[in-house]
């Protein structure tokens, strides 16, 4: 005789699985399994690290990139619900006293915000150590309103758009 559950689940197949938390995992998941999670997931972190090396530095021709402020490292992907994710950007400024620190955050916020074709949540920060007033700036580039307001100035709207503009080939 087998036994089923108040799901309507067989206890052979629970023992089938192995393990429990496959179960779970994959009812959670809408049919995913853990490794096409995580290769969505990594799907989701290189589209980002594309869309946020392009972006030029306020005071250099040169991409964020080329200058290591940010790399592929510096972005992690975390699933917040079905096909939701949070993005967590730590960029790290060419000196721990940069001046265009919020700058470049907002540049970021901005880029991203406009180019992620998936739902996410964003949230960008200074690595740790790499900026003398990082807590400060930390709250400005991840405050909706601070991030709004920035933008309604037209001539930080003008530096912006600059930054996060594609080259032309």
């Amino acid at each position: 005789m087998q036994h089923v559950n108040s799901r309507g689940w067989s206890r052979r197949f629970w023992y089938s699985l192995g393990s429990w938390s496959l179960m779970v995992c994959s009812r959670r998941s809408a049919g995913y399994s853990h490794t096409q999670r995580t290769e969505v997931k990594a799907d989701r972190s290189a589209l980002t690290s594309n869309v946020i090396k392009s972006i030029r530095d306020p005071e250099k021709p040169n991409t964020l990139e080329e200058l290591e402020v940010v790399t592929e490292k510096c972005v992690e992907v975390q699933e917040l619900g079905e096909d939701e994710y949070l993005i967590i950007i730590r960029f790290s400024p060419t000196v721990p006293h940069c001046s265009l620190a919020t700058l470049i955050g907002l540049c970021l916020q901005v880029k991203l915000q406009r180019c992620l074709p998936f739902k996410h949540k964003l949230e960008i920060y200074i690595s740790e150590g790499t900026h003398s007033t990082e807590e400060d700036i930390n709250k400005q580039i991840n405050d909706k309103e601070r991030v709004a307001a920035a933008m309604e100035n037209p001539n930080l709207r003008e530096i912006v758009e600059q930054c996060v503009t594609e080259p032309d080939d």
